[in-house]
């Protein structure tokens, strides 16, 4: 039986230790993998595009990102539940309409704007949830007929225009109201840190967003019930948890963090352009799901988000800088997805299945 025993460990293919080291080399691939390849990107660019190392280029990359890290984290909010909100752009863009609207048509202050634009945040993120939980509709269906919803409704008050002073309004009145310098500021002001006037306010509210989601999702009983729910929602109903009542939650919080994208981005443009929000919701989906590849996590979490988001940014800059077509940018973004989900799932099995 012995015999028997130690001929099996010399069965080509049968090695334990060369298993072991096989294993241990997929377990570094997942975990490492993708933060290597970003920092390979970074070096790529830098010795290819002239300028691409600089400070001030390292800003603008955090500043192309901000809006869209920040909606990707609230949509990281519902996938968390095992949810999904498609309707987190149109929201972003519904907020810098509000705004623009109260700012410019009703002539109030920027407190009365910000406050106006949460609120709207929180009520389609409430009404998603309602949507999904009380009357069973799926959550891909929800969102998106509150998108189409979004997109209509925002363009009603104005006829489809654009938001500007001296506009002319449907009723024949001309729009006087203005942009506040303190409105302003929130997309514009920018903070001294080494270098002066470098890091702006959009790019902090990022990170402050970024950190709070964190604590909240990793650190926090609530966040680790929206874990459990999103992993098994009977099992975790079973044990006493309000799923619906976290699901409604999850879909308030991406609601008000697509609301505070859009406040930044009316403020950084200073108008309310109908068109601005186009390519935020493929954006912080793609930042949202690439996340799961950073540090081999397989589920969504704030730091992969964030990671992603600043990905897509390293990527889009590093093309730009070398005169790539803007027309390929899209084909890029999408092949990188493929490239992570794939990386994240199919080495994920096969390292759980050793």
């Amino acid at each position: 039986m012995q015999s028997e025993t130690r001929d099996a460990t010399n069965i080509p293919g049968n090695d334990p230790a060369r298993e072991k080291s096989k294993k241990s080399f997929t377990d570094l691939a997942i975990r490492y993998g993708f933060l290597v390849l970003m920092i390979g990107l970074v070096i790529f660019f830098s010795v290819i595009a002239e300028g691409f190392a600089s400070p001030y280029s390292a800003v603008f990359i955090f500043q192309s990102v901000a809006i869209t890290g920040i909606l990707a984290l609230g949509v990281t909010a519902t996938l968390v539940v095992d949810g999904f909100d498609l309707s987190i752009g149109s929201t972003a863009t519904s907020s810098l309409m509000l705004s623009a609207y109260v700012l410019v048509v009703l002539e109030m202050n920027a407190f009365v704007a910000v406050v106006a634009c949460l609120i709207m945040g929180a009520v389609v993120g409430l009404i998603n949830g309602l949507l999904i939980v009380k009357f069973r509709v799926p959550d891909l269906l929800a969102t998106l007929g509150m998108m189409f919803l979004l997109v209509g409704l925002q363009r009603i008050p104005t006829q489809g225009r654009s938001i500007a002073t001296g506009m002319t309004l449907p009723d024949g009145r001309v729009a006087e109201g203005t942009f506040s310098k303190a409105f302003l500021a929130l997309g514009r002001h920018r903070f001294d840190f080494f270098i002066d006037n470098l890091i702006p306010v959009s790019v902090i509210v990022l990170l402050v967003v970024g950190l709070l989601v964190w604590v909240f999702m990793e650190l926090t009983r609530h966040g680790r019930l929206m874990y459990a729910i999103g992993s098994n929602a009977r099992a975790a109903s079973l044990a006493g948890t309000n799923v619906n009542r976290y699901k409604v939650l999850a879909y308030m919080i991406s609601g008000v963090l697509a609301s505070v994208g859009g406040i930044l981005l009316a403020a950084r443009l200073g108008r309310g352009d109908i068109a601005s929000g186009n390519n935020l919701l493929l954006d912080s989906v793609a930042a949202a799901l690439i996340g799961f590849a950073v540090l081999g996590a397989a589920k969504p979490n704030a730091f992969g988000t964030i990671i992603g988001a600043l990905f897509i940014g390293i990527l889009l800059q590093g093309l730009t800088m070398m005169n790539a077509p803007y027309y390929t940018q899209d084909f890029v973004k999408g092949a990188v997805l493929v490239v992570a989900l794939v990386f994240t799932f199919a080495l994920s099995k096969r390292g759980g299945a050793h």
